[in-house]
């Protein structure tokens, strides 16, 4: 999410505010930031609860975590900073383990390099929801951004949150089973907070391992920290080479999770979820609802009603999942970009547990990853094709848009009637064949983003085809 420099246009998206280092993300607006979070937790919680202060590899990140620790301080709360670099899920875990007031993570997530963000994370270790970040934004104008005194640094103290954190995650995954099956792993830190967590738990879990990237750049290698296929080459690359039985990946703080088969290829979020959901409910013998956002595939409603499990749709960002997770049994909750949790675990998307769990899969089944992907995905009743279209319009364009949809909206796509038109975010157009589209607006760019699923590519072709001119002929100039 990125702001104007001007504090009053500072706005939390679906995961915190992102901004750019030193023209809108600087000290100044950090410190208005941090003064509106601590007018937030001065209503919601007792002063004797200790704030937590995490921040990921970036540029300058430690030093505007110090900057709000100042200011914290000076305000009378109890500073507890990591020791050093942390992924979302750790410090999100860390700040229910250790009953706190929340925590503040200095985080860009998988943003390139000139990026750097900060999300407030409650005491119920999830995002934010958008009542508490709508209380924080309405305070951040009126809110100074004078420089901490300094005075009051006996009220700041540092610790490692990382054996908590290994702890608890141990008693999620089955550490014998994979100790067992001697898998060899390449590992791909992305130069992110996952490196000295994923391979330390690798290593304890009995892998062969080899590691790529485990160090702090800030630049990232020139890529940007996003575990997607073309920042994964050369993981790819050792997989096929070395024969390995996976490739593992996280993004910049480490709550989105890459994953890479034994024949090099990079799985999506949507076939992982689905691998997950299967070995959940066969192989652990766990149960509940499984969520996912409106953008992530229809095969888990598929899975979840040959299970007899309940399905619940939410809108785009993780938040909503979690939400949801606080509210009933969730066996799985995740969405298309790369986020999961699950049963037991905190309601936060976790990299580290997710690559961790798809490790476990093979652990159990004692099968390549590429045939249980494929055993998976035909149980239930794929495949299904899956593409993203960021078309640039101009903010008029995409009101136009998204009125004329609203308004009038097509009965039929390529051929396909449209049998139900859902708005819980965006524009969703599910199909009477299955497939879907959903025209979602960026709501920091010019840009309105077309999701669909359909059952060939040859199909979603055709789709993509008559989206774009249709979306092309709607005249800004009508709203």
């Amino acid at each position: 999410m990125s702001a104007s420099s001007n504090s009053g246009q500072i706005k939390f998206g679906t995961d915190g505010w992102r901004g750019i280092i030193a023209d809108d993300f600087t000290f100044s607006n950090v410190r208005r930031v941090t003064r509106a979070i601590a007018a937030y937790l001065q209503a919601a919680y007792a002063q004797d609860r200790p704030v937590l202060i995490s921040y990921d590899t970036r540029f300058l990140a430690d030093q505007f975590a110090h900057t709000a620790a100042e200011v914290l301080a000076d305000l009378g709360w109890t500073v507890k900073i990591v020791d050093r670099d942390c992924p979302t899920p750790v410090i999100a875990y860390n700040a229910r383990h250790l009953n706190s007031a929340g925590a503040l993570m200095f985080t860009a997530s998988h943003n390139p390099a000139p990026y750097c963000g900060i999300k407030y994370i409650p005491d119920y270790a999830g995002p934010a929801t958008t009542e508490i970040t709508d209380t924080i934004v309405a305070g951040i104008e009126s809110a100074s951004d004078a420089p901490g005194s300094g005075k009051n640094a006996d009220r700041i103290s540092y610790f490692d949150p990382k054996p908590d954190y290994l702890e608890f995650l141990y008693t999620l995954i089955d550490v014998e089973r994979i100790r067992s099956a001697k898998l060899k792993v390449k590992y791909d830190a992305l130069y992110s907070t996952s490196r000295g967590y994923l391979d330390t738990v690798l290593e304890y879990c009995g892998c062969e391992l080899e590691s790529f990237h485990a160090y702090r750049d800030v630049l990232f290698g020139g890529g940007m920290p996003e575990p997607k296929g073309e920042q994964l080459v050369g993981l790819v690359e050792a997989v096929k080479r070395d024969h390995a039985d996976l490739g593992l990946a996280t993004d910049g703080d480490s709550d989105r999770f890459g994953i890479v088969d034994e024949q090099g290829n990079v799985l999506t979020p949507n076939t992982v979820l689905l691998l997950l959901a299967r070995h959940l409910v066969k192989n652990k013998g766990k149960t509940g609802a499984i969520v996912r956002t409106v953008a992530t595939t229809h095969l888990l409603d598929n899975f979840a009603h040959k299970y007899g499990l309940e399905i619940y749709e939410t809108a785009v960002g993780f938040k909503y999942v979690g939400a949801k997770m606080r509210e009933t049994a969730v066996l799985i909750g995740g969405e298309e970009s790369g986020g999961l949790s699950i049963v037991g675990h905190i309601p936060e998307k976790d990299g580290v547990l997710a690559d961790m769990l798809v490790a476990e899969v093979i652990a159990y089944e004692g099968k390549p990853l590429s045939q249980l992907v494929e055993e998976v995905i035909k149980e239930a009743g794929g495949p299904l094709y899956n593409q993203r279209l960021d078309l640039h319009l101009s903010n008029d364009h995409k009101a136009a848009i998204l009125d004329a949809f609203t308004k009038n909206p097509p009965t039929s796509i390529a051929g396909i009637s449209v049998k139900e038109v859902g708005r819980k975010d965006g524009i969703k157009l599910y199909l009477e064949d299955g497939s879907w589209v959903l025209l979602r607006p960026s709501g920091t760019e010019p840009l309105m983003r077309v999701y669909l699923e359909t059952h060939t590519p040859e199909k979603g072709a055709e789709i993509v085809t008559e989206m774009e001119r249709s979306l092309h002929q709607i005249d800004p100039a009508v709203v």
